[in-house]
């Protein structure tokens, strides 16, 4: 069980591209509580223990990545990038129809929350793969992960050859349709375009990154956005809720493969409930145990 916070009007990414001065970590404000220039320290502390006395190594992977970063390129604008990754809730879910294309037709309500991963990005010496290390066991490294996936895309669509050390430190868990991988592409897509000298409109991030997950985009909004589609069409609302009311998440140590969940859903078996409805309900009234439907 997690205990978390709704956020009002929260954006991962921020519109400046100031990248005049090299930083340690990011320098960019959050529209709301967060703040990605947080200093995080990676740090472990293993103890070895001897006969006669204690030795303490240290391995601190954060100080590491910051040296390697310096040496890429000592002229470089940005060499590293710390930012803060949240996640989402579904307020309300309506599944609508099934697509010829296999995929599902549906109507949601996203919100941000104040949990959220945290991703740190150095720029490699390599030209040819970028490297991921995590906190966690289970998350894949290689070009499986979203991450990688947004960064081969974002090379893709504008030519650049940036290479990248990544270090995710994750808490948003996986398989709770929290959108945590999801919205580790966006961070991604938003980082190079940092690194870039933001080569891309942060609209042509969010119609890029619908190529690799359709909750992608939702994480370019302002924080509160009814889906539709897949979920790629996103339209910004006003938050239906204060800043700062708590929230508690529940979360079965069972995960759940979204790709199965859809395989196995019952579009008969339905709630009837107009999306729209729903919606108008929630901005006149604000959020109540009767609009929070979800039809998976």
């Amino acid at each position: 069980m997690a205990s978390s916070h709704l956020l009002c009007n929260t954006f991962p990414f921020q519109t400046s591209c100031n990248l005049s001065s090299k930083s340690n970590t990011s320098s960019f404000k959050p529209r709301g509580s967060f703040s990605f220039c947080q200093k995080v320290q990676f740090r472990r502390t293993p103890v070895v223990k001897a006969t006669r006395k204690q030795v303490e190594l240290v391995y601190d992977p954060d100080e590491k990545l910051n040296k390697l970063a310096d040496e890429v390129d000592k002229q470089a604008p940005l060499s590293r990038l710390t930012l803060f990754s949240p996640c989402k809730v579904n307020v309300f879910l309506r599944i609508t129809s099934k697509r010829e294309d296999g995929y599902h037709d549906l109507a949601s309500l996203f919100h941000v929350i104040s949990l959220g991963d945290v991703i740190k990005f150095s720029l490699s010496p390599s030209k040819s793969i970028d490297r991921l290390s995590t906190n966690v066991s289970g998350v894949p490294l290689t070009e499986d992960n979203l991450i990688i996936k947004a960064l081969n895309l974002y090379r893709k669509k504008t030519g650049t050859d940036n290479f990248f050390w990544i270090h995710l430190d994750k808490k948003v868990p996986t398989g709770a349709g929290l959108g945590g991988g999801s919205s580790n592409a966006a961070t991604a897509l938003w980082a190079a375009n940092q690194f870039s000298g933001c080569l891309a409109t942060e609209k042509e991030l969010q119609e890029w990154s619908s190529e690799i997950g359709s909750d992608i985009p939702f994480f370019f909004s302002h924080g509160a956005a009814y889906c539709t589609g897949r979920g790629e069409i996103v339209q910004d609302i006003p938050s239906p809720v204060p800043s700062g009311i708590p929230m508690v998440l529940m979360k079965p140590p069972q995960a759940c493969s979204t790709a199965e969940v859809y395989k196995r859903f019952q579009l008969d078996k339905t709630s009837q409930a107009d999306p729209l409805t729903l919606l108008e309900k929630i901005s006149m009234n604000g959020i109540s145990q009767d609009v929070c439907i979800n039809d998976l």
